[in-house]
């Protein structure tokens, strides 16, 4: 199935804010998201899981009944789609995203697999936030790492610099995970990889043979030149209102749709098949269906 490329949507970030776009935040509008994303050709929704309290929809939570009803609300509406869930957190408490892992058991779900001072600067050369590091020690990968094993989930290492890239093949030499690996070559962040094409063959050489990739991309237009590298190079690709606000035209887009309309155009304009959830399943090694 060299030929078929996996197409993930992200439908809405960490701290996205829902006054920017139509991000979805309730539990049937990320149905509604997930649905349209289908209908394109996504097979993978990748989620985060925002406050459902009136107000409160730019911020992330780790309610599980919250997040259980997000899950239960894209499986009803689109029971083939893969779930693959959000658990970033910053420090050294990861209960909140374990607790879900455990009640949801999405068949994949991020692995951060490395440290990172996320950072951004306004036009003014004024941070655009506090500057934060983004900690992910090998200890806390590796306890991410247990509880996905044991609950059957299969691990996406998020991997944010050429460095964390390596540290997988590390992981896998030191046994702290089982099959090949699945990595995202995460661009674009100001403080990480860059987003420039000439750089996904290079980082595509370090990881180990028989891994499976994909590129994601934040930004405005640098993200389209970049998927479609990514897709020549033989990678998946993801986008969605978590990466990007901004089709190839420059226009804003209305929804997780267009999107991945965009996205899937742009796969067969490289000459590669969109795969269906019963291939993806296949090529990522995930044990269930549906």
């Amino acid at each position: 199935m060299s030929d078929k490329a996996i197409l993930t949507c992200a439908l809405t970030g960490v701290l996205t804010n829902p006054n920017m776009g139509n991000i979805p935040v309730t539990p049937e509008e990320m149905a509604d998201a997930a649905e349209q994303a289908w209908n394109q050709g996504a097979t993978i929704v990748h989620c985060h899981f925002r406050d459902q309290r009136p107000g409160m929809g730019a911020y992330p939570t780790w309610d599980v009944g919250v997040v259980k009803s997000i899950i239960d609300a894209i499986k009803a509406r689109v029971p083939e789609i893969i779930i693959n869930q959000s658990t970033g957190v910053v420090g050294p408490d990861i209960s909140g995203p374990v607790a879900c892992l455990q009640a949801v058991k999405p068949e994949m779900a991020a692995c951060n697999a490395g440290s990172l001072n996320y950072l951004k600067l306004k036009e003014d050369g004024t941070w655009a936030w506090p500057p934060m590091a983004f900690d992910n020690p090998v200890e806390k990968v590796q306890a991410f790492l247990d509880v996905m094993t044991a609950n059957d989930i299969v691990p996406e290492f998020e991997c944010f610099d050429s460095g964390i890239v390596r540290s997988v093949a590390l992981f896998k030499k030191a046994g702290m995970f089982q099959g090949d690996p699945h990595i995202s070559l995460v661009m674009g962040v100001a403080s990480g990889q860059p987003a420039k094409p000439e750089w996904v063959p290079l980082l595509k050489n370090e990881m180990l043979p028989g891994s499976h990739w994909q590129v994601i991309c934040v930004g405005r237009k640098e993200v389209w030149d970049l998927q479609r590298k990514a897709l020549a190079e033989g990678g998946n690709v993801r986008t969605g209102l978590e990466d990007t606000f901004y089709l190839p035209s420059g226009e804003k887009a209305r929804s997780n749709g267009e999107l991945v309309e965009a996205l899937a155009k742009i796969t067969r304009e490289v000459g590669r098949e969109i795969a269906t959830a019963e291939e993806a399943r296949r090529i990522l090694g995930t044990a269930r269906g549906v």
